[in-house]
């Protein structure tokens, strides 16, 4: 690779345009989206409060303004740092308390608004810039074309922007692979390199690194187990499946690694076994996607994504051209690199994809909640691109190095258009239910609203999505367990959110009013109360005077 330690000027300039692009876009518009059912149920973690205690305060027949919820959306006196982790272990032991902890201290020192919350994400994404630096000068050793290109693919990718602006863990998780992924090479090559010099290596200065960063990417994602595991496969392949000295040094950092993180094991695992003897053994459905596009559609999004849907015919068009450019590149760095590099890359691909995609293919499809779950396999794909791109951009044949340029001109286009139309989208692919906009935009227009729900499905998680677009003039009226309703006077206009056949029809008989449908789609349906005329006049609740209740 000594033909790559050079840059031309021009690429350098172009790396630090496209990467002063994603950092600007990272930070634009940070409130835009709609701030959906996800990251209401973090910033409820990240306030303390558990979803039981939230139900009970909320869900309790009584009228409410949106100001309530603001209790439950972030950090609050009521509730400290030791609230927050006390939260996530009694509820929600498989979120790690890493990233929710930073939040904490982040919005009490910005607030708890959408823009401060997402703004600790678009900072941590800048970190993923010197981190890939370092990890692809391990990888190919060399000083900046490969690291360059692959900054300036990762600064313009969709995927990164995505997760750059939502306020999950999901941006942080990225940098700590890369981090943990980094560290484990540089401890193999220092290795190497002081056994080639006959010097006795300091391994606990060498390996402490990467137990480090692996125990904060535990205590970042669960899912940095099979991260773990991949990094366990490539060091016994690099090893020639032999215990050698690098192998049982490998083996102690991963056990300090994890025994760090054993205190959360714990909780995880008591967590998992007293769902087991409960009662209570029902879960979330999420929605089953056809595998196989929806595999090529996550992967076309890496360097273009204007949201398309998987019926839309363009995507049809688009997706084969860089199933094309992923595959030459996987075979292009197996073709030229030691096995060393290429086997990494594949594993980082494969291993952590491998546990979603094979049990929901015997399922008939793969969960559309499992999208950030793919990041390594994101991570592994890019490098290999930018690593392609890189070296074809010294091809001998100057007509191969013309054609090339294209096709990285073509690449950075796409990914400049898919962060224009995103910048200025309300909702995106991630943010699982389209509708929360148009149903705020009815509701708004009425001149004193009432929106009834209860908290089955995903209603407890909309209501609150819904409370950053609907306007201070809404009142809530929520009820657990789809008890009937005491509606009060004062109310123009009164709405039904998601409600069930059977509880819509009981509260039409006992107000003696009928519903019509005012929002339907797939996944969601929003009623308007009205008079009956059926009824008498004498027996219709005055629901049409303006007091204030």
């Amino acid at each position: 690779m000594r033909h790559l330690k050079s840059t031309p000027s021009w690429l350098r300039f172009l790396i630090i345009f496209l990467l002063a692009m994603g950092i600007l876009f990272r930070f634009f518009n940070l409130d835009g989206k709609v701030y959906w059912q996800d990251e209401t149920y973090a910033s409820l973690r990240i306030s303390g409060y558990t979803v039981n205690e939230a139900k009970q305060q909320l869900f309790n027949n009584r009228v409410i303004g949106g100001e309530s919820f603001a209790q439950f959306q972030g950090a609050n006196p009521e509730k400290s740092l030791n609230d927050t982790i006390m939260s996530l272990a009694k509820q929600d032991p498989y979120h790690p308390p890493l990233y929710y902890i930073i939040a904490r201290l982040w919005m009490e020192i910005f607030g708890n608004s959408v823009t401060a919350i997402r703004s600790l994400s678009a900072c941590i994404s800048l970190l993923v810039f010197p981190c890939v630096y370092w990890f692809c000068r391990e990888l190919f050793d060399v000083p900046l074309l490969v690291p360059g290109v692959a900054i300036a693919l990762m600064a313009i990718s969709p995927i990164h922007l995505v997760y750059a602006q939502e306020a999950q863990e999901y941006i942080l998780w990225l940098v700590t692979i890369l981090l943990s992924s980094a560290s484990l090479l540089r401890a193999m090559r220092l290795e190497d390199e002081l056994a080639k010099e006959r010097q006795r290596p300091d391994l606990f200065a060498i390996w402490s690194i990467y137990a480090v960063t692996l125990a904060i990417s535990l205590y970042t994602f669960l899912w940095s187990a099979f991260v773990a595991v991949a990094h366990g496969i490539y060091v016994m392949i690099a090893a020639k499946f032999q215990l050698t000295e690098t192998v049982r040094t490998y083996l102690i950092a991963s056990l300090v690694g994890f025994l760090a993180f054993m205190p959360w094991i714990i909780v995880v695992i008591g967590d998992f076994f007293q769902f087991l003897i409960s009662a209570d053994k029902t879960t979330t459905k999420s929605s089953l996607i056809p595998a196989f596009p929806f595999l090529l559609m996550q992967l076309s999004r890496i360097f273009f994504d204007v949201d398309l849907t998987s019926d839309n015919s363009l995507g049809y068009l688009i997706t084969p051209i860089f199933l094309i450019l992923v595959g030459y590149s996987i075979y292009f760095i197996c073709l030229t690199t030691n096995y060393k590099v290429w086997f990494f890359i594949i594993t980082l691909i494969v291993v952590p994809a491998l546990p979603l995609i094979l049990p929901d293919l015997i399922a008939g499809g793969i969960r559309s909640s499992t999208e950030p779950y793919f990041i390594p396999s994101y991570l592994g794909i890019q490098v290999a691109v930018a690593y392609l791109l890189a070296t074809q951009l010294y091809n001998r044949s100057v007509s191969h190095r013309g054609i090339w340029h294209i096709i990285m001109a073509l690449v950075i286009i796409c990914g400049l258009i898919s962060y224009k139309v995103s910048s200025q989208a309300e909702t995106w692919w991630n943010k699982g239910i389209y509708s929360n906009p148009q149903v705020a935009q009815i509701i708004n227009q009425t001149t004193r609203p009432l929106l009834i729900s209860d908290a089955l499905g995903n209603n407890y998680g909309n209501v609150f999505s819904l409370s950053y677009l609907l306007e201070p003039k809404v009142r809530f009226l929520l009820v657990n367990n789809q008890k009937i309703p005491k509606i009060p006077d004062g109310f123009t206009d009164i709405f039904l959110l998601n409600p069930s056949d059977t509880w819509r029809e009981i509260i039409e008989k006992q107000y003696k009013l009928k519903t019509n449908i005012v929002y339907s789609d797939n996944y969601y349906s929003v009623w308007k109360l009205a008079k009956n005329r059926n009824f008498r006049r004498r027996n219709i609740p005055a629901i049409n005077k303006l007091s204030v209740s």
